[in-house]
């Protein structure tokens, strides 16, 4: 099986329920702290169960140190208007820049 010239690169795939609000925080922590290149998050805006993705990778990011961070299942037809979703995934959190 070809690697299209890529690191294999292992991750997590966490559900970013929000009870309680900070775990999948913690398990993303966690995952850093296992060595997993990657933690990852559903993004399904209707359940009111879950957090908002694009608010929880910012979450995320700042309170971790190495590890990527990325929606697994992004939801772009309820994310209106398009200019939103990109504005937010194009906003430097953390950085120097900001």
């Amino acid at each position: 099986m070809p690697d299209y010239g890529h690191p294999l690169r292992f991750g997590t795939f966490i559900s970013p329920r929000n009870s309680p609000a900070h775990r999948p925080v913690e398990l993303s922590q966690l995952s850093e702290r296992l060595g997993f290149d990657l933690a990852t998050f559903q993004d399904h805006p209707y359940l009111s169960t879950f957090l908002d993705t694009w608010t929880l990778l910012s979450w995320v990011a700042a309170q971790t140190d190495r590890i990527g961070i990325s929606g697994n299942v992004l939801n772009l037809p309820l994310r209106q208007p398009p200019a939103v979703l990109a504005r937010a995934a194009a906003s430097p959190v953390g950085s120097a820049n900001a």
